[in-house]
């Protein structure tokens, strides 16, 4: 077995891609990176699963945010514990979606608040984008998930009870646009039968029009992600990039390519991934798939000696990006 294991890891490595860090850079004003999505050719909007904030900063400027969406009193938290943990986000058009983790707390203990799904639009004036709140929150998507019988077989009434990085509890992680102007769901956990879950969402725009339309998914994909779920999936034309790591804390992370069909992703191997916490794909239209900006979630870094997620001062916080590349080190 650990002979077939090493052939196996063999074949994998020689069928790999390979790709470099370059331009590493640091940015303040929150630590926990956890979704983002490409404005413009140098601006990104980034979601922070510690609070309701989403942040716009420059992708070739270190510092602090350029300009903020606080959407707490659109999302309208109820009682005392109103974090929305906020976990991805995806563009269709001039519209970006944002996604909470529909997950419990770290205890167990139900959190309704994270249980978000909205959107907004891209607004630009004297050339300056601008983030504004459309429709309504929509807070029943994962009923829907739990009533939809072709996802039963994933036991997910069962993980909603459990805590979010217990085994085959349940996380949501990623968001994708698809080709078919769609999206695609991602899931942290479970892994059933180690094997990451995509679910396609198919009628995401009618849902945050507050009319009452309830949500409706497609045939789920299983995807061979060496044992992780996942942590952000973004698309590129009819390809994905996908960040892929542990269910539970700490862990290995992978980036993977995915042709989006039944064909198995493709590994990319990168040096020095390790020294992050990859949590937020951002792929900007004119550089395609040959180089891309990873953020890492950096809410467990210290800050003098404090993990930046309890650090009160938000421009004390920060979070680190890096840009994945084949082309050489600049």
């Amino acid at each position: 077995m650990r002979i077939l294991l090493l052939l196996a890891l063999i074949v994998a490595s020689a069928h790999a891609e390979k790709m470099k860090i370059v331009r590493p850079l640091t940015y303040s004003g929150m630590a926990d990176a956890s979704g983002a999505v490409a404005l413009t050719t140098n601006l990104f909007a980034v979601a922070d699963d510690e609070d309701s904030v989403l942040r716009i900063y420059r992708n070739d400027l270190e510092g602090p945010p350029v300009k903020a969406l606080d959407c707490e009193a659109f999302l309208n938290p109820i009682g005392d514990h109103r974090e929305t943990d906020l976990e991805a986000g995806a563009r269709l058009g001039d519209r970006i979606f944002w996604i909470g983790s529909h997950g419990r707390s770290k205890t167990g203990k139900e959190r309704l608040n994270r249980g978000c799904f909205f959107a907004t639009d891209i607004k630009t004036a004297n050339g300056e984008p601008t983030l504004v709140p459309i429709g309504a929150p929509y807070k029943m998507l994962l009923a829907d998930l739990l009533a939809d019988p072709r996802l039963a077989r994933f036991r997910l009434a069962e993980a909603s009870l459990r805590q979010p990085k217990e085994a085959n509890a349940f996380n949501i992680e990623g968001l994708s646009a698809t080709p078919q102007s769609q999206l695609l769901i991602g899931l942290r956990n479970p892994v059933p039968n180690g094997k990451a879950l995509l679910i396609p969402l198919l009628n995401p725009e009618e849902i945050v029009q507050g009319s009452g339309t309830r949500a409706r998914f497609g045939e789920a994909f299983q995807l061979d992600l060496g044992g992780l779920g996942i942590r952000d999936i973004a698309l590129y034309q009819d390809k994905y990039v996908i960040i892929a790591g542990p269910y539970h804390q700490g862990g290995k992370f992978q980036l993977y390519r995915w042709n989006g069909d039944t064909s198995e992703p493709t590994p990319i191997t990168v040096k020095h991934l390790d020294r992050y916490h990859p949590e937020a794909i951002v792929i900007y239209p004119d550089k395609g798939l040959n180089e891309f900006q990873i953020l890492s979630d950096d809410g467990n870094e210290p800050v003098e000696g404090v993990p930046g997620k309890q650090v009160q001062d938000h421009s004390r916080k920060q979070f680190r990006s890096f840009w994945v590349t084949r082309d050489p080190i600049r």
